[in-house]
């Protein structure tokens, strides 16, 4: 129908309007070519960066204009030259914008490359992720064996704990039992100790410097010892003989299942003594404690039985500094004893 208007319209036109189709023919292949070029590289461009999608909307609403324009040709030729210049300028346009896109191209090859960076790191990072899971599942498994070791320390402690009730009881049992046996014993040492001390006073009922005092036998220094000195007197043995017969002959009485001990201290008044062999009163004490032991076992005593111990001047019998008070409070005492 354009042609024939085209026809009716008058000679000039008739002389170049089929070079003019031709031409806008051409071109509009050539303009759907590039747009397809166009296209096909915007699908591209889109798939390597998504900041594309802008460019590739704006073209595609680009197309639908150039469509529309193509249809208003067809219906309307008259317009065609001024179609014309539209294309040319929307030609102008896509020549901009493909330029544009080349650089964008350019760009998306730089984040191509800082993707794959990205991909290397993410891989670097998936490995020591999979080096802590490998730490994180032996941990686990090391968790594991601890809560098991764990339970069996908890079943053993269970079992101790219902163990150590029986003992407790047991031991309850037992140390009622030991107290009555020591109670007994208590009581039949006592029974011994009475008769020991009986036995010495029958021996030395004639002396008046050695005296029961409580449950000891207390012999004045003077009785055993030279003032000043550690070394027995011959009184002091004979003293110290009859001693050692009454211990004799209470170590064969005494049942073997009674633990007992004959305890010798010594003490000194409170004067001072300060010498070469006895700097103080306590070295004094001592030493005469240790005497009357060793000649007790030098008498037959057995030494298991005897136990040596000096006081100095710190356990009187008596508060004063009287003579008489000095000499009862220089004395070696013997006490029968429990160990």
């Amino acid at each position: 129908m354009a042609l024939s208007r085209s026809r009716r319209s008058g000679g000039n036109h008739e002389l170049f309007w089929p070079g003019y189709v031709d031409v806008l023919s051409t071109l509009l292949l050539v303009v759907t070519f590039l747009l397809s070029v166009f296209m096909v590289a915007q699908f591209y461009v889109s798939q390597e960066s998504t900041g594309k999608d802008t460019a590739l909307r704006r073209l595609q609403r680009q197309l639908a204009e150039l469509t529309n324009l193509l249809s208003l040709e067809k219906g309307q030729g008259k317009k065609a030259q001024d179609e014309l210049v539209a294309l040319q300028t929307m030609l102008s346009t896509l020549k901009a914008d493909n330029e544009r896109l080349t650089g964008a191209v350019g760009l998306g090859g730089e984040k191509d490359a800082r993707i794959a960076s990205l991909t290397r790191e993410l891989a670097d990072k998936s490995l020591l992720t999979s080096e802590a899971q490998a730490k994180v599942d032996l941990l686990n498994q090391q968790l594991l064996q601890l809560r098991r070791q764990m339970n069996a320390i908890q079943e053993a402690l269970s079992a101790a704990e219902a163990k150590d009730k029986d003992s407790q009881v047991r031991i309850a049992d037992l140390g009622t039992r030991l107290n009555t046996l020591l109670a007994r014993q208590v009581q039949e040492l006592q029974r011994y100790r009475s008769d020991f001390f009986g036995r010495l006073r029958e021996l030395l009922r004639d002396r008046k410097d050695i005296r029961v005092v409580g449950d000891r036998f207390v012999f004045e220094s003077e009785v055993l010892f030279a003032s000043g000195q550690a070394a027995l007197t011959i009184e002091g043995l004979a003293s110290i003989d009859q001693l050692a017969t009454a211990i004799v002959e209470l170590e064969k009485s005494i049942p073997p299942e009674i633990d007992w001990t004959l305890q010798v201290e010594g003490h000194t008044d409170i004067r001072k003594i300060s010498s070469a062999q006895f700097p103080s009163n306590w070295e004094l004490s001592s030493a005469r404690a240790t005497t009357v032991v060793k000649y007790l076992i030098v008498r037959g005593v057995s030494p298991k039985r005897l136990v040596a111990a000096g006081y100095g001047e710190f356990q009187p019998l008596e508060e004063g500094i009287t003579d008489d008070i000095l000499r009862r409070n220089r004395r070696i005492e013997l006490k029968l004893t429990n160990r």
